[in-house]
């Protein structure tokens, strides 16, 4: 049997200390601990969130990894087109972490409708494109279906049909300029077959999704000829060492570069709120320890004429130690319990109903996103528990300090 543990146990369910002089001193350490790990939670959950939310947004437009001709210079319209018949189309055998890959074009063109007209750019999309990302932010309509015919159906954002005054199911033509400009623009009519919002005004605002064929067409391209392949990949985490890997496996010809590297600035702001977590989590840390050895001291003062008698009796300080470091283990456990009931519900509500709404302007999400993993949980709690624990070792030294005779007589 651990002795150590034993009197902790009995110290802890002892009734007097319900109704001694540290029980608020107590009360209010806990409620530190229980405070402090919901605002880690949150700070973790949603910082996180947000992360992979931005992320997932940027991917569902550029693909995780783009391949172009390196004259392309990650612009956001085709200039030079690049052959679809390369080794690693369809499956990316050679590299394990892309998980698919997919052929795309984009061409610059003008919207024009009887009241209205808009810049925007038509990014041309095959039969092999990935729709999941567009089906969860479908608010209309339905996706487009592309074959070996060419179809006139497009997909376009909430934002722009409402400036443009379109909805589903209406015609509109579209104007692509020609290299020679005393020649006519190429005009094409499309069909609104449904409308999306992501959110992501940046994006939303910039592109409609179409056929590829259009473009091959207006550019006068082979049916084999197309702008670029966006790769997706398994382990968003390993994007640079990929990014790497696909460099070096296609043709020198090519150009491979991530969306980190193609939207610096977005990714930069992103790294930030790694930072933001982790002082937020150390500055909780700290308090909850502050709290803790208060709590530690009071309870040891407390009890000076236990400890006294535990020395006479031959308890060596390390063990007495131990005791008080037990029962404030116990209490860090109270408060992290509390703490975890309270913050991982009140994630569960924000994930489920979004109470706390966002600028989309700002932060690319109407709402707070919530991502919290079980390990990030496991590794929240141990943590606080492992370092509040370390920072109780020093105070309780003043174990030793303590003479058994005052100690007996103490009152």
């Amino acid at each position: 049997m651990n002795y150590e543990l034993f009197i902790a146990r009995r110290i802890i369910a002892s009734k007097e200390r319900k109704n001694s002089v540290s029980s608020p001193i107590i009360k209010i350490s806990i409620l530190a601990i229980a405070i402090g790990i919901v605002v880690m939670l949150f700070s973790v959950a949603t910082g996180v969130g947000l992360q992979k939310k931005i992320k997932e947004k940027i991917s569902g437009f550029n693909g995780d990894i783009q391949i172009s001709n390196y004259d392309a210079n990650n612009s956001k319209v085709t200039v030079t087109p690049v052959s679809r018949d390369q080794d690693f189309y369809p499956e990316f055998k050679s590299v394990p972490n892309v998980r698919k890959v997919q052929v795309y074009a984009t061409k610059a063109g003008i919207i024009r409708t009887p009241n209205e007209f808009e810049g925007i750019i038509l990014k041309g999309v095959d039969k092999d494109y990935d729709w999941s990302f567009f089906a969860e932010y479908l608010m209309d309509g339905k996706l487009p279906v592309f074959g070996n015919k060419t179809s006139n159906d497009v997909l376009i954002s909430a934002k722009t049909a409402a400036r443009l005054g379109i909805k589903t199911g209406d015609d509109f033509h579209m104007f692509f300029v020609k290299d020679d400009p005393n020649q006519a623009p190429n005009s094409r009519k499309f069909k609104v077959c449904g409308i999306f919002d992501s959110g992501f005004e940046e994006f939303d605002e910039a592109f409609i999704i179409g056929d590829i064929k259009h473009i091959q067409r207006i550019n006068k391209w082979d049916t084999d000829q197309i702008g670029g392949f966006e790769l997706f990949v398994y382990d968003f985490d390993k994007l640079k060492e990929t990014g790497f890997e696909v460099y070096e496996q296609i043709d020198p010809s090519l150009n491979a570069f991530t969306t980190a590297e193609k939207f610096p600035a977005i990714f930069e702001w992103l790294g930030l709120f790694d930072t933001n977590i982790i002082v937020i989590i150390a500055i909780m840390i700290l308090i909850a320890g502050i709290n803790m050895i208060t709590a530690l001291l009071v309870l040891i003062l407390e009890r000076t004429q236990m400890i006294g008698i535990l020395k006479a009796l031959g308890n060596h300080n390390w063990s007495i130690r131990k005791i008080f470091l037990y029962n404030a283990s116990f209490l860090i456990g109270k408060g992290l319990f509390w703490g975890n009931l309270i913050g991982v519900g009140l994630l569960m509500i924000q994930k489920h109903f979004g109470v706390i709404t966002l600028n989309p302007e700002t932060y690319y999400v109407n709402q707070a996103p919530v991502y919290l993993s079980i390990p990030t949980l496991i590794w929240i709690n141990s943590g606080t528990l492992f370092l509040c624990v370390l920072m109780l070792i020093v105070p309780s030294f003043i174990v030793s300090k303590i003479s058994p005779v005052k100690a007996i007589k103490f009152d």
